[in-house]
């Protein structure tokens, strides 16, 4: 169903959506919302359908191939704060904010990185200090994917005086508060269609109901950002996947010098090369999801796969512009819309040089100070 909704649906606009910068509009977001597929993850008793987080992976997969923006509410709501929320939050939380998350009449984005705070997380200096029943917040926050349309923001900030990560909590944030302001929206070079901008607080008073996550559960916070990870391990897969489908059809019927471009060896070293790094990043994305079942996943198992399915996307997509020759490089064939969003997805939840740490870190049992 999410294969023919892509399709037949969804791939005839997304090319008119990338090319304005145009949001998902809010009746597609209504529309997932309504085939249930955005609550494939989260429990029955709010409306989804409590399925283990490979069955998301698939849906997702099948609408990136065709449309980003249309995966992504998918992802948002199945791997992303939606599921942090459902793992981490009290009753009440998820009570009052999972249910119009999962039938597409609200949104939920994360808010970690600052102007300077990317990679180094840590170093993150937005404050939520408790006065009386609420916590005051102030700070700006920045490469917020869906910054400025969602309707709230898992926040994360300091809450405590002590250093690194043991400060660190999080607070759910409606986007109407008074003292919320947003920045202009990016001209990012792909992900067109998932808006992104800073987000400043202004001692905005957050109900202390809202909290999620207290100062020094840090570790649980990035344990639950393990499953965005997969999500997006999943957007990159779909890009390679899609770049692969294209460059095949593209090499059976395409004909130099006489003959198709296929039956020329270059050709099928290529192809061959493709296809390898497609398989290997698929088989590490759906072990770290079986692994994770109705769960979370395995860091380690997390970073592998999305480190491959990153630099994948970025290599595939590079390959299948090459084999299409000058028809690579229009716009006409789709592969350099790819091409962009491929980049992206390296850089967004951290990128393949900060898994590359991780993955050593995990392997070792030990962290790596990069402060030093």
């Amino acid at each position: 169903m999410a294969r023919q909704l892509a399709r037949e649906h969804y791939a005839p606009l997304a090319a008119e959506w990338d090319a304005g910068r145009v949001p998902l509009p809010a009746e597609e977001r209504r529309r997932l919302g309504d085939l249930g597929l955005l609550g494939i993850t989260l429990p029955e008793e709010f409306g989804g359908s409590a399925a283990p987080v490979l069955d998301a992976l698939l849906v997702i997969e099948e609408l990136a191939k065709e449309c980003r923006p249309a995966a992504f509410q998918v992802f948002e709501c199945t791997t992303g704060p939606a599921t942090v929320v459902n793992l981490l939050g009290g009753d009440e939380l998820r009570a009052r904010y999972l249910p119009p998350i999962i039938r597409g009449q609200a949104t939920m984005a994360v808010a970690i990185s600052e102007p300077d705070a990317g990679s180094a997380a840590t170093d993150m200096t937005t404050r939520a200090v408790l006065d009386g029943d609420v916590y005051r917040v102030t700070g700006t926050k920045r490469w917020i994917s869906g910054g400025g349309h969602a309707d709230q923001y898992l926040l994360y900030a300091r809450m405590a005086d002590v250093p690194g990560a043991r400060g660190i909590g999080a607070l759910v944030v409606d986007a109407d508060t008074p003292g919320i302001s947003f920045g202009a929206q990016e001209k990012l070079m792909g992900f067109r269609g998932i808006p992104s901008c800073d987000i400043h607080l202004d001692d905005v008073p957050v109900p202390a109901a809202n909290l999620l996550v207290p100062a020094g559960r840090f570790r649980d916070l990035f344990t639950g950002f393990s499953l965005e990870r997969l999500g997006n391990a999943t957007m990159s897969l779909a890009i390679a996947q899609a770049a692969l489908d294209r460059t095949l059809g593209y090499v059976v019927e395409r004909r130099a010098f006489g003959k198709p471009l296929i039956d020329f060896q270059a050709t099928q070293m290529t192809v061959a090369d493709m296809v390898l790094q497609v398989e290997a990043a698929r088989l590490l994305v759906h072990r770290a999801a079986r692994t994770a079942g109705h769960g979370l996943p395995s860091p380690l198992e997390v970073s592998l796969a999305k480190c491959t399915a990153n630099e994948t996307a970025k290599r595939v997509t590079d390959l299948a512009i090459q084999l299409h020759g000058g028809n690579g490089y229009t716009e006409e064939y789709g592969l350099e819309r790819l091409h962009r969003d491929a980049h992206g997805w390296a850089l967004a939840g951290g990128t393949p040089t900060m898994q590359r740490t991780r993955i050593v870190s995990e392997l070792l049992g030990r962290a790596f100070d990069q402060r030093r």
